[in-house]
């Protein structure tokens, strides 16, 4: 084996590709995995070759041989040439650039590409080392003639039949031959717009032929859009209508389906004309079933609308007299067609019910949680003030002054305690807090 193309990580492929078998054609066998030799002949033989499209055998010639131009002006690279060629061959018919070249010529993703290359190596083997001379066009010699994948330009099909011609060529030179150029398609000539016939000579539906002043076939250009035949393109020149016009005095004129049996359009939508046919639209959400588009062509209102003169409008419901929301602490919201109840400001919706909205209780205040620092030091001076008092007093052993003293000093705390901090220091105490 000369070289060798990966087909990707498919391990059912890989196993398939690393055994060995004979798989056979006519005047040369290939080497392949050790599978059944009846199973491999089906699948890897010429035979499954003839199978791959031609776009495939194609791509790989032509990046073949732009690989043979990528390496045209290389050598071996190594230290001494001439003793390389003498020995090794010439490095353009090596097969050392061979094996560059094969390397190149398939994407890593391009299955088909890959799987064509392993099949076919002893193929372009045989092209590289023995068959460039008498056959340099090798996608004449392999995908044409040797694997019988392709036809040439003009033909088609198994055995390559001539495409149907005429005076321009192929298909007069106004289409294309179906299937030419590969082993497929049944020769059948696929015209280009405007043209149709056998050999496209003739005119297709919607163009007429132009006239000409010389012996030359006048081409085909399209008529007025609702014609089928015409004379010319003016929409006066019509000798038969497309489907949806009706032919009047040599003018096409539209057939308004809406208002004949001709339209068949679906429950809640109505029949709106164009030009040549018809279109099906939906109503007004407004409408149960209508004539036409908007609320006033309604044949009858949706719930949640009422006929208000002559359109169908949306009901207010949260004006009417019957209560739309009756639960408590809830405030209803008009909606096209319909309406919502939503809770009131200042309360949400818990348990299904609308409750107010009050911010989460915290832990319960001490005695000193709300007294600034300035109140807390009037205290301590105030107690340290008393405990003065009562020891001068217990000092003086109930003389009067230290009495009098110490009865200020109650008096001036007791005078705090009745101020408005010590209320509220006091109804903090009261409380237990």
């Amino acid at each position: 084996m000369l070289f060798w193309h990966g087909l990707g990580d498919d391990e059912t492929i890989w196993k398939l590709l690393t055994a060995r078998t004979q798989s056979c054609k006519v005047g040369m066998c290939w080497s392949w995995p050790l599978v059944s030799a009846l199973v491999l002949c089906s699948l890897l033989s010429v035979g499954t070759v003839r199978t791959a499209p031609c776009q495939t055998c194609r791509k790989l010639t032509d990046s073949f041989i732009k690989g043979l131009e990528r390496t045209a002006n290389k050598n071996f690279g190594g230290g001494n040439t001439a003793w390389e060629e003498e020995k090794l061959a010439k490095y353009a018919r090596s097969e050392t650039r061979l094996l560059e070249i094969v390397e190149a010529a398939c994407e890593k993703s391009d299955f088909d590409c890959n799987r064509l290359l392993e099949q076919i190596e002893d193929q372009v083997e045989t092209w590289w080392f023995h068959r460039q001379q008498e056959a340099p066009d090798l996608f004449q010699w392999l995908c044409i003639e040797e694997l019988r994948l392709c036809c040439p330009p003009g033909h088609y099909g198994p055995e390559c039949t001539e495409c149907p011609s005429g005076p321009g060529g192929v298909c007069g030179g106004l289409g294309r031959c179906e299937g030419e150029g590969t082993r497929l398609g049944d020769g059948d000539c696929v015209c280009d717009p405007g043209y149709s016939g056998v050999l496209c000579q003739d005119c297709a539906d919607g163009y007429y032929r132009e006239k000409s002043s010389n012996h030359t076939q006048p081409p085909c250009s399209a008529c007025h859009h609702s014609c089928k035949k015409c004379t010319g393109p003016q929409d006066n020149k019509c000798l038969d209508c497309k489907p949806g016009w009706i032919l009047h005095s040599s003018k096409c004129v539209d057939v308004d389906e809406c208002g004949t049996e001709l339209a068949r359009c679906p429950s809640n939508t109505y029949c709106f004309n164009t030009d040549g046919s018809y279109e099906c639209r939906g109503c007004d959400q407004a409408c149960v079933g209508c004539m036409g588009s908007g609320p006033a062509r309604c044949k009858k209102c949706a719930r949640g609308f009422r006929l208000t003169g002559a359109k169908c409008l949306d009901i207010d419901e949260c004006s009417e007299k019957a209560i739309a929301c009756p639960g408590l602490n809830e405030a209803c919201v008009n909606e096209e067609g319909s309406f919502r109840c939503e809770c009131a400001e200042g309360f949400i919706r818990r348990d299904s019910i609308c409750v107010e909205n009050l911010p989460p209780a915290g832990p319960e205040k001490g005695l000193f949680d709300d007294m600034t620092d300035d109140e807390v030091l009037v205290l301590q001076q105030m107690f340290f003030g008393v405990v003065i008092c009562a020891l001068a007093t217990l000092a003086a052993k109930g003389d009067m002054v230290f009495t009098a003293i110490f009865i200020g000093g109650v008096a001036a705390m007791a005078g705090y305690w009745l101020s408005e901090k010590g209320d509220r220091v006091l109804d903090g105490f009261l409380k237990g807090r």
